[in-house]
C-alpha cells in the first residue's frame, strides 16, 4: 500500500512539526501566519497559491503570544503550544486562528471529535477563511463524514478559487472514498493548473486513468 503525505503553508493554521506533518516548509508557514494577522503582509515564499489573509489585524501582544505558541509547536513542545493557543482562546475569543490550531493539534493526537469541534468554531468565527474549511474537511474525512468533508472543501474553493489544497483534497475524496474517478480527474487537473510541478499528483492521474475496476490498493493523505 502506497502512503503519500504532503504538507503546505496554511496561513493561520500551522502544521505541527516536520516530524508530525511531513516535509513542511516551516518558514513559509510562519510567514503565512504573519500575513494572516498583519495589516502589512509580506509576499509569500511558497510556490503554490494559498488564500489571502482574512483575519482582522490584532495587537502586537497577541501576535507575540501566537508566535510563542507556534514556536513551541515547531520545537515539538505540543503541550506548551496547546496551552498557549488555549490561553489565546480565552483572551481573544473572537479569533479563529487559535481554535484552528487546536483543531490541527487534536487531529494529530487522534482526537477527531475535539478536532472537529475546534475547527467548526474557527469556521463560525471566520466563515470566509478557506484555510479553516480545508482543515475541517480533512478532519471530517478522517471521521468518515465524507459528505461534510466534500461540502467543506467545496466552500473553501468557492471562497478562493486560487487556493490549491482543497482541489487536491476534494480530488482524493472523490478518488478514494466516493468512487467518482471522473470528478477526481477534473479536480486533480485543476490542482495541477495551480501547482504544475507536483510530480506525485501527475502520477496519480496516470494511475487513475489506467485503473481497472476492483478494490483500491493505494492510500493518499490530504494536503493541509
Amino acid at each position: 500500500m502506497r502512503y503519500v503525505e504532503s504538507t503546505w503553508r496554511i496561513g493561520a493554521v500551522l502544521a505541527l512539526t516536520a516530524s508530525l506533518s511531513g516535509c513542511a516548509s516551516l518558514t513559509a508557514m510562519l510567514q503565512a501566519f504573519r500575513n494572516a494577522f498583519s495589516s502589512h503582509p509580506t509576499p509569500a515564499t511558497a510556490s503554490a497559491a494559498a488564500p489571502k489573509p482574512v483575519e482582522a489585524p490584532v495587537s502586537p501582544a497577541v501576535q507575540h503570544a501566537f508566535a510563542d505558541a507556534a514556536g513551541a509547536l515547531r520545537a515539538g513542545r505540543t503541550t506548551d503550544a496547546e496551552r498557549g493557543f488555549r490561553a489565546l482562546v480565552q483572551s481573544n475569543p473572537e479569533l479563529g486562528g487559535p481554535h484552528a490550531n487546536l483543531g490541527v493539534i487534536d487531529r494529530h493526537a487522534g482526537k477527531l471529535a475535539e478536532s472537529a469541534t475546534e475547527l467548526e468554531q474557527a469556521v463560525r468565527l471566520n466563515p470566509r477563511q478557506p484555510l479553516y474549511l480545508n482543515q475541517l474537511g480533512i478532519t471530517y474525512r478522517q471521521q468518515g463524514q465524507f459528505v461534510k468533508a466534500r461540502d467543506a472543501y467545496e466552500k473553501a474553493i468557492a471562497l478562493d478559487p486560487s487556493y490549491a489544497a482543497p482541489y487536491l483534497n476534494l480530488g482524493i475524496l472523490n478518488d478514494m472514498y466516493l468512487g467518482d474517478g471522473k470528478r477526481a480527474l477534473e479536480l486533480y487537473d485543476r490542482y495541477l493548473a495551480l501547482t504544475p510541478s507536483d510530480a506525485t499528483v501527475t502520477k496519480w492521474i496516470a494511475e487513475l486513468k489506467n485503473r481497472k475496476p476492483g478494490p483500491i490498493t493505494v492510500s493518499r493523505l490530504e494536503q493541509p
